[in-house]
């Protein structure tokens, strides 16, 4: 077996070229790309590598010698430590010009297409602003201590964290106390994560529980509950078998689009937006752009447990939304009821696959929404010359998936890309959510 070459221990100067996509400063040493954490384009500093590969290698600070100008300090103690956030280094306003250069150099370089105007960006709160997470929980006997968060920076450990900036405080400021009611249940080594599901109004935590716990184990879970104003559910399986602890009402957390008059009840595990601010305005631009009239028939694909299906159908005449998760779906039609809408439908289907039979597919469509995983859509886009839709908003998760499809939408399908802008879903990190507009 091929022993690991070991990695030189003597600090490097180098000056920092460039941000790659994940916020990780670009340099080179002898010719080879080094990525090193929490450096900024500009800085000169001294770094040592944490690991080297073929083509690439990678490393950290250990000395500043020039400091960018857009460089802070960061906010939480862990940062650096905990792999949650990477960006609490960067003054907000650079967070966002890192954002949209990266959205304009993957549209022109992976889909060849340049962004004609950029649309302002959409920003919210920059802490505490997060609903929806899966946090790690671990019971380290050598510390005598549960550990509850979120995993190491590059490393497959658990953070030993006490608080979480980004975490809305309900959550994020109560881990200690979370690990230590943990330390004293009987299963606290069976409790590898636990699912944070956050309403406007409620907090559910969703406890994956490998062995059952003891009526005492439960009782302490309930008192923590109580205590806290949160609920607390065990999860001895998959997502559907999230359950409330024994004679505790079933909480259903919800949150509203105040803009458009709609309200979402969803299960702890179900996929929602974990930052409700940014959802909003989201939802309220993707709406604007659409260009809605009671002459529409719109389709919303991914459409989820229906985020954009029932804004839409306050809009538009009639809309149909197709998502490939039948759990969510069922919850999307349990939505369109709850908001009293009647004039829209969804549809379980594969959307990677061929769509032809399907009886929705065959009709015509005047707009669409797209909104998909971070694989993007490129094998759902040639159905679009069958619905011959006038107008196009896809939101996108992935800024290289949506910039490939920009270019099959515009350079083989023949719509025009009128906008595109980035969403600060998630500020303190270098992950970009955005939103583009095509025409006919």
């Amino acid at each position: 077996m091929a022993h690991k070459k070991k990695l030189p221990l003597d600090p490097i100067t180098v000056t920092i070229e460039s941000l790659s996509h994940d916020g990780r400063g670009v340099s080179h040493v002898n010719g080879k790309v080094v990525f090193i954490d929490e450096a900024l384009p500009g800085e000169t500093l001294e770094f040592v590598y944490t690991d080297s590969r073929k083509d690439y290698a990678e490393g950290k600070v250990v000395n500043l010698i020039s400091r960018s100008e857009h460089r802070v300090d960061p906010a939480c103690p862990h940062f650096g430590s905990c792999g949650g956030c990477s960006f609490q280094h960067v003054d907000d306003a650079e967070q966002i010009n890192f954002k949209e250069d990266l959205l304009r150099d993957q549209f022109r370089r992976i889909g060849k297409v340049e962004i004609p105007q950029i649309w302002e960006a959409l920003t919210g709160p920059h802490w505490g602003y997060r609903s929806k997470a899966r946090m790690g929980v671990k019971w380290v006997a050598k510390k005598n201590r549960v550990l509850v968060g979120f995993r190491e920076r590059r490393n497959p450990f658990l953070a030993e964290i006490d608080s979480c900036k980004v975490m809305n405080p309900i959550v994020g400021e109560k881990l200690v106390a979370l690990g230590e009611m943990i330390a004293g249940l009987t299963v606290k080594d069976k409790i590898p994560q636990i699912e944070v599901a956050i309403g406007d109004k409620e907090c559910v935590l969703a406890f994956r529980v490998l062995e059952p716990p003891t009526d005492a184990d439960k009782q302490r879970l309930r008192e923590f509950a109580h205590q806290n104003q949160v609920s607390i559910c065990l999860q001895p399986k998959g997502p559907d078998t999230i359950v409330p602890l024994d004679g505790e009402p079933e909480v259903i957390p919800s949150y509203a689009l105040a803009e458009q008059g709609v309200k979402f009840n969803f299960r702890p595990a179900m996929f929602t937006q974990v930052n409700y601010q940014i959802n909003q305005k989201m939802v309220t631009r993707a709406l604007a752009a659409l260009e809605l009239t009671k002459d529409d028939r719109v389709l919303d694909l991914f459409c989820g447990l229906g985020n954009f299906t029932l804004p839409l159908a306050t809009q538009a005449g009639q809309v149909v939304g197709v998502e490939g998760d039948l759990p969510l779906v069922k919850h999307a039609r349990e939505n369109a009821k709850l908001n009293n809408l009647d004039n829209v439908e969804f549809h379980v289907a594969d959307l990677t696959k061929d769509l032809k039979d399907q009886p929705w597919s065959k009709q015509k469509f005047t707009k669409v929404l797209l909104d998909p995983s971070r694989a993007g859509a490129s094998e759902v886009l040639h159905n679009l010359k069958h619905w011959r839709p006038e107008r196009i908003v896809y939101v996108s998760c992935n800024p290289s998936t949506l910039a490939r499809d920009a270019g099959i939408l515009v350079n083989e399908l023949g719509y025009k890309l009128v906008k595109a802008g980035v969403m600060d879903m998630f500020p303190q990190t270098a992950h970009v959510e955005s939103i583009a507009l095509f025409v006919k």
